[in-house]
Protein backbone atom coordinates (compact mmCIF):
# COMPACT_ATOMS: atom_id res chain seq x y z
CA UNK A 1 0.00 0.00 0.00
CA UNK A 2 1.54 3.17 -0.93
CA UNK A 3 0.60 5.67 1.47
CA UNK A 4 3.54 7.93 0.62
CA UNK A 5 2.52 11.88 1.67
CA UNK A 6 3.36 15.01 -0.22
CA UNK A 7 3.60 17.15 2.63
CA UNK A 8 6.42 17.62 4.91
CA UNK A 9 4.49 16.04 8.21
CA UNK A 10 5.95 13.02 9.76
CA UNK A 11 3.68 12.73 12.48
CA UNK A 12 0.14 14.08 13.65
CA UNK A 13 -1.21 15.06 17.16
CA UNK A 14 -4.27 13.41 18.70
CA UNK A 15 -6.09 16.02 20.86
CA UNK A 16 -8.48 13.62 22.28
CA UNK A 17 -11.47 13.90 23.71
CA UNK A 18 -10.87 16.47 25.91
CA UNK A 19 -7.89 19.22 27.09
CA UNK A 20 -9.06 19.22 30.67
CA UNK A 21 -6.57 17.50 33.21
CA UNK A 22 -9.34 16.66 35.58
CA UNK A 23 -11.63 15.08 32.62
CA UNK A 24 -9.00 13.05 31.13
CA UNK A 25 -8.40 11.72 34.55
CA UNK A 26 -12.18 10.67 34.68
CA UNK A 27 -12.58 9.68 31.07
CA UNK A 28 -9.31 7.50 31.85
CA UNK A 29 -11.24 5.81 34.83
CA UNK A 30 -14.20 5.25 32.83
CA UNK A 31 -13.33 3.78 29.80
CA UNK A 32 -10.46 1.31 31.08
CA UNK A 33 -13.03 -1.19 33.02
CA UNK A 34 -15.25 -0.67 29.98
CA UNK A 35 -11.90 -2.23 27.37
CA UNK A 36 -11.72 -4.65 30.44
CA UNK A 37 -15.19 -5.27 30.09
CA UNK A 38 -14.91 -5.54 26.45
CA UNK A 39 -12.05 -7.48 26.36
CA UNK A 40 -13.02 -10.48 28.57
CA UNK A 41 -16.72 -10.23 27.48
CA UNK A 42 -15.70 -11.33 24.22
CA UNK A 43 -12.94 -13.93 24.43
CA UNK A 44 -16.06 -15.87 27.06
CA UNK A 45 -18.37 -15.74 23.73
CA UNK A 46 -15.40 -16.80 21.72
CA UNK A 47 -14.43 -20.05 24.20
CA UNK A 48 -18.35 -20.79 24.95
CA UNK A 49 -18.83 -21.13 21.25
CA UNK A 50 -15.57 -23.29 20.55
CA UNK A 51 -16.05 -25.80 23.73
CA UNK A 52 -19.96 -26.09 24.16
CA UNK A 53 -21.12 -28.53 22.01
CA UNK A 54 -24.65 -26.95 21.82
CA UNK A 55 -23.76 -23.89 20.10
CA UNK A 56 -21.68 -25.60 17.12
CA UNK A 57 -23.65 -23.95 14.83
CA UNK A 58 -23.16 -21.64 12.19
CA UNK A 59 -25.38 -18.99 14.30
CA UNK A 60 -22.27 -19.10 16.64
CA UNK A 61 -19.30 -19.77 14.37
CA UNK A 62 -20.55 -16.34 12.76
CA UNK A 63 -20.97 -14.65 16.66
CA UNK A 64 -17.45 -16.08 17.68
CA UNK A 65 -15.84 -13.92 14.37
CA UNK A 66 -18.33 -11.27 16.11
CA UNK A 67 -16.76 -11.06 19.01
CA UNK A 68 -13.04 -11.63 17.33
CA UNK A 69 -13.78 -8.42 15.23
CA UNK A 70 -15.28 -5.93 18.41
CA UNK A 71 -12.07 -7.03 20.48
CA UNK A 72 -9.58 -6.23 17.45
CA UNK A 73 -11.64 -2.94 16.41
CA UNK A 74 -11.40 -1.64 20.27
CA UNK A 75 -7.91 -2.57 20.16
CA UNK A 76 -7.29 -0.70 18.02
CA UNK A 77 -8.66 1.97 19.50
CA UNK A 78 -9.25 2.31 23.05
CA UNK A 79 -5.61 1.49 24.41
CA UNK A 80 -3.98 4.75 22.47
CA UNK A 81 -6.98 6.74 23.92
CA UNK A 82 -6.65 5.36 27.42
CA UNK A 83 -2.52 6.39 26.79
CA UNK A 84 -3.20 9.78 25.91
CA UNK A 85 -5.69 10.70 28.46
CA UNK A 86 -2.21 9.97 30.11
CA UNK A 87 0.47 12.02 28.41
CA UNK A 88 0.56 16.07 27.64
CA UNK A 89 2.02 15.35 24.54
CA UNK A 90 -0.19 12.74 21.71
CA UNK A 91 1.71 12.45 18.84
CA UNK A 92 1.41 9.17 16.43
CA UNK A 93 3.81 8.94 13.21
CA UNK A 94 2.38 9.18 9.81
CA UNK A 95 2.22 5.14 9.13
CA UNK A 96 1.25 4.44 12.60
CA UNK A 97 -1.68 6.79 11.65
CA UNK A 98 -2.74 5.42 8.68
CA UNK A 99 -2.29 1.54 9.92
CA UNK A 100 -5.05 2.36 12.64
CA UNK A 101 -7.36 3.89 10.10
CA UNK A 102 -6.76 0.99 7.84
CA UNK A 103 -7.57 -1.40 10.73
CA UNK A 104 -10.57 0.68 12.48
CA UNK A 105 -12.43 1.17 9.15
CA UNK A 106 -11.32 -2.40 8.16
CA UNK A 107 -12.60 -4.15 11.31
CA UNK A 108 -15.61 -1.74 11.37
CA UNK A 109 -17.16 -2.58 7.95
CA UNK A 110 -15.98 -6.07 8.31
CA UNK A 111 -18.58 -6.09 11.08
CA UNK A 112 -21.02 -4.70 8.87
CA UNK A 113 -20.84 -6.74 6.51
CA UNK A 114 -21.08 -9.81 9.10
CA UNK A 115 -24.44 -8.81 11.23
CA UNK A 116 -25.61 -8.52 7.10
CA UNK A 117 -24.53 -12.00 6.80
CA UNK A 118 -25.79 -13.23 10.65
CA UNK A 119 -29.53 -11.49 9.21
CA UNK A 120 -29.31 -13.90 6.01
CA UNK A 121 -28.77 -16.86 8.34
CA UNK A 122 -31.30 -15.94 10.82
CA UNK A 123 -33.78 -15.46 7.69
CA UNK A 124 -33.01 -19.53 6.76
CA UNK A 125 -33.16 -21.07 9.96
CA UNK A 126 -36.47 -19.07 10.36
CA UNK A 127 -38.09 -19.20 7.11
CA UNK A 128 -36.89 -22.22 5.39
CA UNK A 129 -36.11 -24.63 8.10
CA UNK A 130 -35.95 -27.83 6.48
CA UNK A 131 -33.37 -26.37 3.78
CA UNK A 132 -30.75 -24.82 6.35
CA UNK A 133 -28.72 -27.20 6.74
CA UNK A 134 -28.51 -28.22 2.90
CA UNK A 135 -28.23 -23.90 2.30
CA UNK A 136 -26.09 -23.31 5.62
CA UNK A 137 -23.38 -25.74 5.54
CA UNK A 138 -19.84 -25.81 7.21
CA UNK A 139 -18.32 -24.40 4.07
CA UNK A 140 -20.70 -21.59 3.12
CA UNK A 141 -20.16 -20.05 6.66
CA UNK A 142 -16.53 -20.04 5.97
CA UNK A 143 -17.01 -18.45 2.76
CA UNK A 144 -19.26 -16.02 4.08
CA UNK A 145 -17.04 -15.37 7.23
CA UNK A 146 -13.89 -15.33 4.42
CA UNK A 147 -15.84 -12.37 2.31
CA UNK A 148 -17.16 -10.43 5.09
CA UNK A 149 -13.30 -9.88 5.88
CA UNK A 150 -12.09 -9.66 2.24
CA UNK A 151 -14.57 -6.95 1.61
CA UNK A 152 -14.46 -5.25 4.88
CA UNK A 153 -10.45 -5.19 4.13
CA UNK A 154 -10.80 -3.85 0.83
CA UNK A 155 -12.73 -0.86 1.42
CA UNK A 156 -10.42 -0.29 3.86
CA UNK A 157 -7.63 -0.12 1.78
CA UNK A 158 -9.27 2.18 -0.95
CA UNK A 159 -9.93 5.06 1.77
CA UNK A 160 -6.43 4.52 3.52
CA UNK A 161 -4.76 5.13 0.16
CA UNK A 162 -7.23 8.16 -0.90
CA UNK A 163 -6.80 9.73 2.53
CA UNK A 164 -3.07 9.44 3.18
CA UNK A 165 -2.14 10.31 -0.57
CA UNK A 166 -3.58 13.69 -0.05
CA UNK A 167 -0.75 16.54 1.07
CA UNK A 168 -1.22 17.48 5.04
CA UNK A 169 -0.27 21.11 5.72
CA UNK A 170 -1.74 20.95 9.52
CA UNK A 171 -0.59 18.11 12.58
CA UNK A 172 -3.10 18.64 14.80
CA UNK A 173 -6.21 15.77 14.64
CA UNK A 174 -9.27 17.02 16.19
CA UNK A 175 -9.92 13.48 17.67
CA UNK A 176 -9.10 10.49 19.48
CA UNK A 177 -7.70 8.31 16.70
CA UNK A 178 -6.91 8.39 12.94
CA UNK A 179 -10.35 8.60 11.08
CA UNK A 180 -11.06 9.83 7.50
CA UNK A 181 -12.91 12.76 8.50
CA UNK A 182 -10.54 15.01 10.58
CA UNK A 183 -7.97 13.90 8.61
CA UNK A 184 -9.37 15.51 5.75
CA UNK A 185 -9.97 18.88 7.11
CA UNK A 186 -5.92 18.63 7.60
CA UNK A 187 -5.60 18.46 3.41
CA UNK A 188 -4.04 20.91 1.89
CA UNK A 189 -5.64 20.61 -1.24
CA UNK A 190 -9.72 20.44 -1.53
CA UNK A 191 -10.90 17.32 -0.41
CA UNK A 192 -13.84 17.19 -1.86
CA UNK A 193 -13.18 14.16 -4.03
CA UNK A 194 -11.82 11.99 -0.92
CA UNK A 195 -15.16 13.16 0.42
CA UNK A 196 -16.98 12.21 -2.48
CA UNK A 197 -15.36 8.86 -1.90
CA UNK A 198 -15.89 8.23 1.08
CA UNK A 199 -19.70 8.70 0.75
CA UNK A 200 -20.42 6.73 -2.06
CA UNK A 201 -18.47 3.51 -1.26
CA UNK A 202 -20.18 3.79 2.41
CA UNK A 203 -23.40 4.07 1.25
CA UNK A 204 -22.69 1.32 -1.13
CA UNK A 205 -21.55 -0.70 1.59
CA UNK A 206 -24.18 0.63 4.33
CA UNK A 207 -26.89 0.13 2.24
CA UNK A 208 -26.12 -3.16 0.61
CA UNK A 209 -26.04 -4.19 3.90
CA UNK A 210 -29.32 -2.90 4.80
CA UNK A 211 -30.59 -4.41 1.64
CA UNK A 212 -30.04 -7.92 2.89
CA UNK A 213 -31.26 -6.91 6.78
CA UNK A 214 -34.26 -5.14 5.97
CA UNK A 215 -35.68 -7.84 3.65
CA UNK A 216 -34.83 -10.80 5.92
CA UNK A 217 -35.98 -9.13 8.92
CA UNK A 218 -39.75 -8.85 7.36
CA UNK A 219 -39.69 -12.41 6.24
CA UNK A 220 -38.72 -13.23 9.94
CA UNK A 221 -41.35 -11.28 11.38
CA UNK A 222 -43.74 -12.05 9.37
CA UNK A 223 -43.08 -15.98 9.59
CA UNK A 224 -42.75 -15.85 13.42
CA UNK A 225 -46.29 -13.88 13.52
CA UNK A 226 -47.60 -17.02 11.86
CA UNK A 227 -46.17 -19.49 14.39
CA UNK A 228 -49.21 -20.73 16.72
CA UNK A 229 -46.93 -21.86 19.47
CA UNK A 230 -46.31 -19.13 22.07
CA UNK A 231 -43.12 -21.08 23.18
CA UNK A 232 -42.17 -21.32 19.73
CA UNK A 233 -42.52 -17.56 18.86
CA UNK A 234 -41.02 -16.85 22.33
CA UNK A 235 -37.79 -18.79 20.91
CA UNK A 236 -38.02 -17.50 17.23
CA UNK A 237 -37.53 -13.84 18.96
CA UNK A 238 -35.05 -14.84 21.36
CA UNK A 239 -32.39 -15.68 18.45
CA UNK A 240 -33.02 -12.84 16.66
CA UNK A 241 -33.60 -10.10 19.51
CA UNK A 242 -29.76 -9.94 20.45
CA UNK A 243 -29.09 -9.66 16.62
CA UNK A 244 -31.58 -7.11 15.61
CA UNK A 245 -30.68 -4.62 19.30
CA UNK A 246 -26.50 -5.00 17.73
CA UNK A 247 -27.43 -4.02 13.75
CA UNK A 248 -29.65 -1.29 15.31
CA UNK A 249 -26.93 0.64 17.11
CA UNK A 250 -23.91 -0.14 14.94
CA UNK A 251 -25.92 0.95 12.08
CA UNK A 252 -27.66 3.83 13.84
CA UNK A 253 -24.32 5.79 14.91
CA UNK A 254 -22.23 4.49 11.86
CA UNK A 255 -24.55 5.67 8.64
CA UNK A 256 -24.95 8.64 11.16
CA UNK A 257 -21.14 9.46 11.07
CA UNK A 258 -20.17 8.90 7.95
CA UNK A 259 -23.33 9.43 5.77
CA UNK A 260 -24.08 12.77 6.05
CA UNK A 261 -23.53 16.17 4.13
CA UNK A 262 -19.87 17.84 5.15
CA UNK A 263 -22.15 21.02 6.10
CA UNK A 264 -23.41 18.69 9.23
CA UNK A 265 -20.04 17.54 10.67
CA UNK A 266 -19.72 18.74 13.83
CA UNK A 267 -15.80 17.39 15.64
CA UNK A 268 -17.36 17.54 19.54
CA UNK A 269 -20.62 15.63 17.84
CA UNK A 270 -18.60 13.22 15.88
CA UNK A 271 -16.19 11.85 18.58
CA UNK A 272 -19.22 11.24 20.79
CA UNK A 273 -20.53 9.23 17.90
CA UNK A 274 -16.97 7.45 17.62
CA UNK A 275 -17.01 6.48 21.04
CA UNK A 276 -20.10 5.06 21.00
CA UNK A 277 -19.14 2.83 18.04
CA UNK A 278 -15.56 2.10 18.42
CA UNK A 279 -15.32 1.58 22.58
CA UNK A 280 -18.91 0.95 23.72
CA UNK A 281 -20.44 -1.43 21.68
CA UNK A 282 -18.08 -3.81 21.39
CA UNK A 283 -18.79 -3.60 25.20
CA UNK A 284 -22.47 -4.27 24.54
CA UNK A 285 -22.45 -7.09 22.08
CA UNK A 286 -21.47 -9.93 24.24
CA UNK A 287 -24.01 -8.46 27.38
CA UNK A 288 -26.33 -7.96 24.16
CA UNK A 289 -26.09 -11.42 23.18
CA UNK A 290 -25.55 -13.23 26.52
CA UNK A 291 -28.93 -11.56 28.10
CA UNK A 292 -30.93 -12.03 25.36
CA UNK A 293 -29.94 -15.23 24.01
CA UNK A 294 -31.27 -18.38 26.18
CA UNK A 295 -28.73 -20.28 24.72
CA UNK A 296 -25.78 -18.27 25.69
CA UNK A 297 -27.14 -17.56 29.26
CA UNK A 298 -27.49 -21.88 29.81
CA UNK A 299 -23.77 -22.34 28.44
CA UNK A 300 -22.43 -19.57 30.88
CA UNK A 301 -24.64 -21.31 33.99
CA UNK A 302 -23.21 -24.69 32.88
CA UNK A 303 -19.28 -23.09 32.89
CA UNK A 304 -19.96 -21.08 35.99
CA UNK A 305 -21.35 -24.43 37.54
CA UNK A 306 -18.14 -26.17 37.09
CA UNK A 307 -16.34 -23.92 38.75
CA UNK A 308 -18.32 -23.72 41.53
CA UNK A 309 -18.36 -27.93 41.78
CA UNK A 310 -14.58 -27.43 41.28
CA UNK A 311 -14.36 -25.55 44.48
CA UNK A 312 -16.78 -27.40 46.29
CA UNK A 313 -14.31 -30.61 45.46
Amino acid sequence: MDVRNQSSVKEFILLGLTTLPDLKIAFFVLFSPVYFITVVGNITIIVMTRTDPQLQTSMYLFLSNLSFIDICFSSVVTPNMLVNFLSENRPISFYACAVQLFSAVGFGTTECILLAVMAYDRYVAICNPLLYATIITKRRCLQLVACSYLGGFLHSTIHTVATFRLPFCGREIHHFFCDIPPLLKLSCFDSQLSEILLFTFISIVGFSCVLIIVPSYIYIISTILKIKSTEGRRKAFSTCASHFTAVSLLFGTAIFTYIRPPSMYSQDQDKVLSVFYSVIIPMLNPLIYSVRNNEVKASIKKILGRKHSRQNI
